[in-house]
């Protein structure tokens, strides 16, 4: 049994007195709580917790529950911008919307389907995306609407709306108190003077980023008591001072962004009794004249602006000026304020500065810096603790904005990111991020995600307990809130340090879901993009890939890859493939990527595309792909071939990204299977290259060559030291057209001499090998097998690059049997690519020693190194080689 504590009310007379009585709930013999008899106002206290989403799942439990959920006072506000909602979903709410009160919607599909929700008591309503709602879609909602009190329509732009739909809100609703429109093309002299006439109570207005609004008219809104033009063009300020006198209330007026001048501001000041507080942040005429902005003899008058020091000036509103000016917005939400007009004043303050700061961060004006540091990150964070949703919102959206210098490259500015840091702004973060409320929800996750970019923001999310938060947003069912946590996941697992714990909060199951929820889902991809961001990211570490597999990542990814559209998706999908494959050494990833149907044959495909990034991640996984030895051949028969030959065509390799062509299908042995027409084509188009640089072509060639492994590595050798597009393209076609354990049976040109082209081929290797003979080291590591002098000579000769090639069991038996061929040069050159394979910390050191054990090459490698007859360069390498492989092996010992 349980116990619980239930108001009581008790009735004496007229009066009422409340007490408490304990009563226990009734429950099973297993101690099962019968939640069906929670009283009703427990049961209304905790839908009121829930979204609407949530509150509805909950609501279809039982009948009691589904009766009490469309309780009124759970459906006073809604807010509708997460959610399509067309005529039918506006109908299926409107037996709960009779006593609707507040609305938030989205865009001009919603602003049509609204009138079926059958509230015409509504008193605000706030609109985001504007640009396509007409003056037809918003006089409609203003008729069915005449309660309205309250109208804003922005931050979007409202590019379609004329004065016409003013006018007709000005006929349809005589009750509105405040009106905010943004981005009005022109708002006429006739649409203010209906404002004027029919909207006696109207005491807020609004025209904000504005082409240009009638000046005279203005002046005749004599009910007006706070005005904004913050961002407004084309005013004339001379007009303003000579008509707006005649606005006897006005208190606030807000003129950030625009072009006034110190003169009209200064008279503004001076002549305008009722005028207190006067907002003119970002005026660059007026930051200009120092003697206006720290001119403190303003006649009681208050100016907000970037010079002056904001915090101050708000706490000189208030007659107890004693307390911590940093926390004035915050002290006055908790005190108890008795001046009914000081409170309008500070309502209107918060969310003008907040407005103000959310457009400048948008806009990133040039030297702003300082006022971030100092005060536009401590003004955003105290606005985050708003009361009002809106003023919370809008404060995440600026924050998320103001620290990114360049959107395309995930550039953000570490002076700013880190100053959220050292005024706790991790953490006011997260505590938005976990309110129930969608919209603070995702705008608060959209920033974590931004300042996460910066590495310290990230840790410190982190240690906010942050991985959990972004984690939980993940699995949420609102697509804003989970397309944003998702973001943040994904540059917070950047980190090599927070991959785990992701990973243990289980952030992986969350984004393999998101991917599988949103896939084929219209609207869905900025969802499924940041999801497989982040488990690419999560997939380059080695237990995390492990899970990603696991929760089913494979399949997920190769859905998105195959059926995709849209490139960031298939960039992102194709990454973190190349990712899981990227593990062949420890884990079985790599197969199991080629084994899922249609894998190989998408990542070929995106191997085609137009987007350049596409490209270069698919043929990272093609090239980590072609590791395995049982998805070579799979590659080539999926067309990857063709779609080399195709890029060759367009003329990719003229780029510097043609190195992904290097990475797609690296050691992947089927060349042969190109007919000699095209063999010959390739060479004549490598060979006929006027490129001024010959990286292009060493790329072509490392990808062309490693069909035919032996002599891939050679050229790739030779490449580095040939700087001639010339010579390179000559060495290639030697490669193709000879080998030496096989006599060419296939004839592509008369004028091509196999036997002249493998004596050049010879002639090149030796000139090679013996570039890096050092006489004086030689001997030294000749004359002692000490370990210093075997470094010193591997050092010399070590090419970093080369560490990036994986080599199958057949490819390194291949050169453990050039060691035993009666060519002393081919010997050389064998001993000196197992040497760059098996350098320690290599990235495929490990699996190539394995390889080696395999295939009995120590004995091979130490008759090599005592064969009298052999060069001295293949002995001392043969010898490194040991080294190297003794090396290893002590190293997994300890281990």
């Amino acid at each position: 049994m349980s116990r619980r504590v239930r108001r009581r009310v008790e009735r004496r007379g007229t009066a009422e007195v409340e007490g408490q009585e304990i009563e226990r709930l009734s429950s099973d013999m297993k101690g099962v709580v019968d939640w069906k008899r929670l009283p009703d106002d427990t049961v209304i206290q905790l839908f009121s917790c829930l979204n609407y989403r949530d509150r509805a799942s909950l609501s279809s439990t039982c009948r009691t529950w589904r009766f009490l959920g469309k309780s009124p006072c759970l459906w006073q506000e809604l807010d509708l911008r997460p959610h399509k909602c067309d005529a039918a979903a506006a109908a299926s709410l409107a037996s709960r919307c009779e006593n609707l009160q507040k609305l938030q919607f989205r865009g001009p599909e919603s602003a049509g389907a609204i009138i079926n929700l059958q509230a015409r008591g509504l008193r605000q309503i706030s609109v985001d995306g504007c640009r396509k709602i007409t003056d037809a879609s918003l006089s409609v909602l203003a008729a069915r609407h005449e309660a309205l009190e309250c109208l804003q329509l922005g931050p979007d732009l409202c590019e379609r709306i004329s004065s016409d739909a003013l006018k007709a809100i000005a006929i349809c609703c005589l009750r509105l108190q405040k009106l905010r429109l943004t981005g009005i093309h022109e708002i006429d002299a006739d649409a203010i003077n209906a404002l004027a006439k029919y909207c006696p109570n109207l005491m807020d207005i609004g025209f904000i980023d504005c082409r240009k609004v009638d000046e005279t008219a203005m002046g005749n809104v004599t009910s007006v008591c706070f005005l904004s033009v913050a961002g407004t063009r084309n005013i004339k300020w001379g007009l303003i001072l000579q008509h707006w006198k005649k606005l006897p209330h006005l208190t606030g007026l807000d003129v950030s962004r625009t072009d006034i001048t110190p003169h009209a501001a200064l008279t503004l000041v001076k002549t305008w009794k009722s005028l207190k507080v006067l907002c003119a942040l970002n005026c660059r005429a007026l930051e200009e004249d120092a003697s206006f902005v720290y001119n403190n003899n303003h006649k009681g008058k208050f100016l907000f602006a970037v010079s002056t020091d904001n915090f101050k000036v708000a706490a000189s509103l208030f007659a107890d000026t004693t307390k911590n000016e940093r926390n004035v917005f915050l002290d006055w939400r908790n005190m108890n304020v008795k001046d009914r007009k000081l409170d309008e004043v500070m309502k209107w303050l918060e969310w003008t500065l907040c407005y103000a700061l959310l457009r400048i961060s948008e806009s990133n004006p040039p030297g702003l810096d300082n006022f971030w540091l100092h005060q536009g990150t401590s003004l955003l964070l105290s606005f985050m603790q708003s009361a009002e949703e809106e003023v919370q919102e809008r404060a995440a959206t600026a924050l998320a904005t103001f620290v990114v210098i360049d959107d395309e490259n995930a550039s953000i500015d570490p002076g700013r990111a880190e100053a959220v840091i050292r005024v706790g702004g991790i953490r006011l973060l997260l505590n938005l991020a976990r309110s129930w409320r969608e919209g603070p929800q995702s705008e608060a996750a959209k920033a974590i995600a931004n300042l996460s970019v910066n590495a310290n923001v990230a840790k410190a999310v982190a240690e906010e307990g942050g991985i959990n938060v972004l984690v939980n947003m993940a699995r949420s069912m609102n697509r804003l809130v989970a397309e944003e946590a998702a973001g943040g996941l994904w540059n917070v697992s950047v980190g090599e340090e927070h991959k785990g714990a992701i990973a243990e909060s289980g952030g992986v199951k969350a984004l393999v879901d998101l991917i599988c929820k949103w896939s084929g889902t219209a609207g869905g991809e900025g969802v499924l993009e940041r999801a497989a961001g982040a488990l690419a990211n999560l997939a380059a570490d080695d237990k995390c890939s492990l899970e990603v597999a696991l929760a089913g990542g494979i399949p997920a990814l190769v859905t998105l890859a195959r059926s995709c559209k849209v490139e960031g998706v298939q960039e992102q999908s194709a990454r973190a493939l190349a990712n899981l494959a990227a593990h062949g050494d420890s884990n079985s990833n790599n197969a199991a990527v080629g084994e899922e149907t249609g894998a190989l044959e998408a990542l070929v495909q995106l191997t085609r595309s137009s987007h350049d990034g596409v490209k270069q991640e698919a043929a990272g996984a093609l090239w980590n792909l072609s590791f395995d030895d049982s998805n070579r051949e799979a590659i080539a028969a999926a067309g990857g071939i063709e779609s080399l030959m195709h890029a060759l065509d367009i003329g990719v390799f003229k780029f510097a990204n043609c190195a992904c062509w290097c990475h797609a299908l690296i050691c992947v042995n089927s060349w042969w299977l190109v007919g000699p027409q095209t063999k010959l084509h390739l060479c004549l188009e490598i060979q006929n290259s006027e490129q001024s640089s010959s990286e292009p072509i060493l790329y072509w060639i490392i990808l062309l060559l490693n069909f035919f492994f032996i002599y891939s590595l050679m050229l790739f050798f030779l490449s580095l030291f040939f700087g001639s597009g010339r010579v390179l393209a000559t060495m290639m076609k030697i490669c193709i057209f000879c080998r030496l354990d096989q006599v060419a049976t296939e004839s592509i040109s008369k004028s091509v001499s196999l036997d002249g082209a493998r004596r050049m081929a010879l002639k090149h290797v030796e000139t090679f090998i013996l570039s890096f003979s050092n006489p004086q080291a030689f001997s030294a590591a000749s004359a002692s097998l000490a370990t210093a002098a075997l470094t010193q000579v591997l050092n010399s000769v070590r090419i970093q690059d080369a560490g990036h090639l994986r080599c199958s069991g057949a490819e390194i038996g291949r050169f453990v049997s050039m060691l035993r061929n009666p060519y002393s040069i081919l010997k050389a050159c064998a001993a000196f690519a197992l040497l760059q394979f098996t350098v320690p910390g290599g990235r495929h050191a490990k699996h190539h020693v394995r390889l080696l054990r395999n295939t009995g090459a120590p004995r091979v490698l130490r008759a090599a190194a005592a064969a009298t007859g052999a060069p001295l360069e293949a002995k001392i390498f043969a010898r490194i080689v040991l080294r190297n492989l003794e090396h290893q092996i002590e190293s997994q010992a300890i281990s």
